[in-house]
């Protein structure tokens, strides 16, 4: 029963999200709006619109392109992004697990710290360096330094360190070669940490709010995070309808990477 309501305490405000996206204007005012400053009426929560209606739907879907400029941002924002940590950092993820190089626990300590810093800490070391090297305000602000992410290489570390080495040494007495060791070894039999380690980048990259206010003053280039902030007042019912369009692609994506998000996060493999 206990966890029952717990589940439902983290389920009120998405039900919450979609009631409101198929509510009409007039009865998202009356349930809602007037309460929260243009009245002083009770909030009426509901879990159902009492005449639900896809207006708002409609409206942000056929009548709102800047909605799909902004999704498009964060395609080409976050996409290029996971494709240069799978490119980057799994291959030092790899040699972090399994070779031995001076100054190798220096600099790996060096990814954790940099791993539990909060982005504030080096928002303004960040500005400086990509004012200087000519990138602000465009979508490489945000995929340069998100490929360089720390995360990823430690899940995927941790995830390479249970591959056993005598399945190592056994391909190397085969004839094969770091390459192919890596490519052949390691990332099929790392996968779940891989797949971890992209889509917590994904939804980081999703969702991002700081990073793209702060490195793009265009707003054509502004990503879908940004989209909701920017709806008026009267558009209530549309930036219900766009939180739940925004949220579906997340939620797409867990759906098909459940158990290899499960298997990740417990850095599982082969034991031996």
């Amino acid at each position: 029963m206990a966890l029952f309501f717990v589940c439902l305490f983290v389920w009120l405000p998405l039900l919450v999200m979609i009631s409101g996206a198929l509510m009409p204007a007039d009865e998202l005012y009356w349930r809602y709006l007037s309460p929260l400053g243009l009245g002083k009426d009770k909030v009426r929560l509901a879990f159902l619109p009492t005449y639900p209606s896809l207006e708002a739907l409609w409206e942000l879907l056929f009548c709102s392109p800047g909605f799909f400029v902004m999704f498009w941002n964060s395609c080409i924002q976050v996409l290029p992004m996971l494709a240069g940590q799978c490119l980057v950092g799994a291959p030092a993820a790899w040699a972090f697990a399994k070779f031995s190089f001076p100054g190798k626990r220096t600099l790996f300590g060096a990814y954790v710290l940099l791993m539990v810093l909060p982005f504030q800490v080096t928002q303004v070391s960040n500005y400086l360096v990509l004012d200087r090297i000519g990138l602000m305000n465009t979508h490489l602000a945000l995929i340069i330094p998100g490929i360089w992410s720390t995360l990823p290489v430690f899940i995927m570390t941790k995830s390479f360190e249970t591959i056993p080495r005598q399945l190592l040494e056994a391909a190397y007495l085969d004839g094969a070669g770091d390459v192919y060791t890596f490519l052949h070894i390691g990332m099929p039999l790392g996968y779940p940490a891989v797949v971890t380690a992209l889509m917590l980048s994904f939804v980081e990259g999703w969702n991002s709010l700081e990073q793209p206010i702060t490195y793009l003053k265009d707003k054509t280039l502004w990503p879908l995070s940004l989209y909701l902030p920017d709806i008026a007042k009267d558009k209530a019912s549309v930036a219900f309808a766009a939180a739940l369009v925004t949220c579906l692609l997340p939620a797409l994506v867990y759906l098909n990477c459940q158990e290899e998000l499960e298997q990740g996060v417990a850095t599982s493999g082969l034991k031996q």
